[in-house]
């Protein structure tokens, strides 16, 4: 899922201004930008979504200069046929995302992000099947380069876990610019859900590199751990999807 949170190594490039006319210092009030990017593995709240295998992944994001956004990004899946297994006649490879919001300074570096987001998972379902498709609610503030944010389950299930309306999702956050044009960006964050809260609820951290280069693309290299109990996070596969996870990513933005 794509939210602020979200950990997704598309990193979103800084859009072009266009200008109309000879008046060069005459810009628009839209503002329209995108981002493609391929990743070593899609991890999301310290959780896998690919079961470690690289996926693609595109967006687009629209502002307008009053503080209001709205955008749509997508990316291949396998996390969903990965718990319920082949076998099932349940299935989804795809996630997409759409999100609208409001962002506005409150003071000189203090600032307010608030917005819905839906992440849609097109795909077939068995009649019983708990879909994934999950809206959720968010509010964030930001202290120069320093983020709060609560994210709020308003969808009847979410993630694949149902009756879990009014889940939550807390998050911290920070980046700082090291030399080089390096820029290193640490998270923590606690997913606690409504339902047997104690055997899915758990904390994720993340740390991250990137590094800007030419022709705006931008390299990316994220570790997170997620205290994930494996009884309940272990897929079809076998394997741990949360616990350690490394991802790599490169992202072109235009």
């Amino acid at each position: 899922m794509k939210q602020t949170i979200p950990i997704l190594l598309t990193i979103s490039a800084a859009a072009t201004t266009l200008a109309h006319g000879a008046d060069t210092k005459a810009t628009s009030a839209h503002t329209f930008s995108g981002n493609a990017s391929l990743v070593s593995q899609y991890v999301f709240r310290g959780i896998t979504q690919t079961n470690g295998k690289p996926a693609v992944q595109a967006g687009l994001d629209y502002s307008h200069k009053s503080g209001f956004y709205a955008g749509f990004w997508a990316s291949n899946i396998s996390w969903y046929t990965d718990t319920v297994g082949n076998a099932s006649a349940s299935s989804t490879c795809l996630e997409t995302d759409a999100f609208l919001g409001y962002r506005g300074g409150i003071s000189q570096n203090l600032s307010l992000d608030i917005g819905l987001f839906e992440a849609y998972y097109p795909g077939t379902y068995s009649t019983e099947a708990v879909k994934p498709h999950t809206t959720e609610a968010y509010a964030a503030i930001s202290y120069k380069t320093f983020t709060v944010k609560y994210n709020h389950a308003v969808s009847r299930d979410a993630a694949g876990v149902a009756d879990a309306k009014h889940s939550r999702y807390y998050e911290a956050g920070a980046s700082f610019v090291l030399p080089r044009g390096i820029t290193l960006a640490i998270h923590a964050g606690r997913q606690k859900y409504s339902t047997l809260s104690h055997a899915l609820s758990y904390n994720d951290y993340r740390i991250a590199i990137s590094k800007a280069l030419m022709r705006e693309c931008t390299i990316s290299a994220t570790c997170t751990y997620a205290t994930t109990k494996d009884a309940y996070y272990t897929n079809a596969f076998g394997r741990d999807t949360g616990g350690r996870q490394v991802a790599l990513g490169i992202t072109k933005g235009f």
